[in-house]
């Protein structure tokens, strides 16, 4: 990215408007509250910029077992069959710093995909830090992925039809489990990587760059790593850093959805070349004057109700 000497002359008129009125509403930033207060202010939080929730033909919740014998919480949200074929899914991973963010802080977004793109989605909630560090989420997200591969035929899913995709800290987690589906040898015909946290360590530019008033900060990053991670070793696993990862040949396609004015953007530009050199079709939406989390501010910010028809269309097109 381009230095600037004042980055904030990027932002669209409307994510300038929006941050402002969140500078002057004055809510305690996230990491001074504890993880159950952090999770309470982001739920509230969460609907105040979504588009209102469309209605789709099928929505289930139930649980799938982990690996430890956890019940991991599921909501599955379904368009109608045609003759009763069975639907191509999208597996997916709510962002939230691994600490907070819930399958209901992202209703909206998973309704708005599985009515868009026509395929059933699958929303995982797995366990958060710091009651669960590193790496139970990754377990549980792959554990779910591994479910659909196994036994999604019994609630009308496609094993050979799977995507998966998140936001932020699900967006690792995606990508994460894409490594591992490669290994496990279930193919996936999409990773849909909403603004992905990528990288081991927080000092890349635009980590510099947009580190404060642009929505998150560098201290809500430093906050959430603290609590997911157990110590310092942790950061150099693939499974928190996908960067890190020797071997990118053979994963599934790669959808990306980066926002310029986030701290993460260059992470994510940086895994889309790393992708991109081992041979791995990436398909890459920059969108220009928007900040981390903006594909949930769909009735405040364009740019978002267009990476929602984006993320439709890359999903039609790996699925079928």
């Amino acid at each position: 990215m381009p230095h600037h000497r004042n980055p904030r002359s990027l932002l669209t008129p409307a994510m300038h408007s929006v941050l402002d009125r969140m500078a002057r509403a004055g809510k305690l930033p996230l990491h001074a509250l504890t993880p159950a207060q952090a999770r309470l202010a982001y739920e509230v939080g969460a609907h105040v910029l979504e588009i209102p929730p469309v209605k789709v033909h099928r929505v289930e919740t139930f649980t799938l077992p982990a690996r430890d014998g956890f019940e991991v919480p599921v909501r599955l949200y379904a368009p109608p069959r045609s003759d009763h074929a069975l639907l191509p899914v999208l597996v997916f991973f709510h962002g939230g710093g691994f600490v907070v963010g819930s399958i209901a802080t992202h209703d909206s977004l998973c309704r708005t995909l599985s009515h868009l793109a026509h395929c059933a989605v699958l929303s995982v909630g797995y366990r958060l830090a710091p009651e669960h560090p590193f790496p139970v989420a990754f377990d549980d997200a792959w554990d779910a992925v591994r479910w659909v591969h196994q036994q999604g035929f019994a609630h009308g899913l496609d094993s050979s039809r799977i995507a998966v995709g998140g936001d932020s800290a699900g967006g690792t987690l995606a990508a994460a489990c894409a490594l591992q589906a490669r290994d496990a040898g279930i193919p996936l015909a999409l990773q849909m990587l909403i603004y992905p946290g990528c990288a081991a360590r927080q000092d890349s530019h635009s980590h510099k760059t947009f580190g404060h008033g642009f929505l998150l900060e560098a201290a809500h990053i430093d906050y959430f790593f603290k609590l997911f991670l157990r110590s310092e070793a942790d950061r150099d696993d693939a499974r928190f850093a996908p960067l890190l990862a020797d071997d990118l040949e053979g994963l599934a396609p790669a959808w990306f959805c980066l926002a310029e004015c986030d701290p993460l953007v260059d992470e994510g530009l940086a895994y889309a070349d790393k992708l991109r050199a081992a041979g791995v079709p990436v398909d890459l939406e920059l969108y220009r004057g928007v900040v981390h989390e903006f594909i949930k501010m769909g009735r405040a910010i364009p740019e978002s109700r267009q990476a929602h028809l984006d993320a439709a269309w890359a999903l039609r097109q790996a699925l079928g």
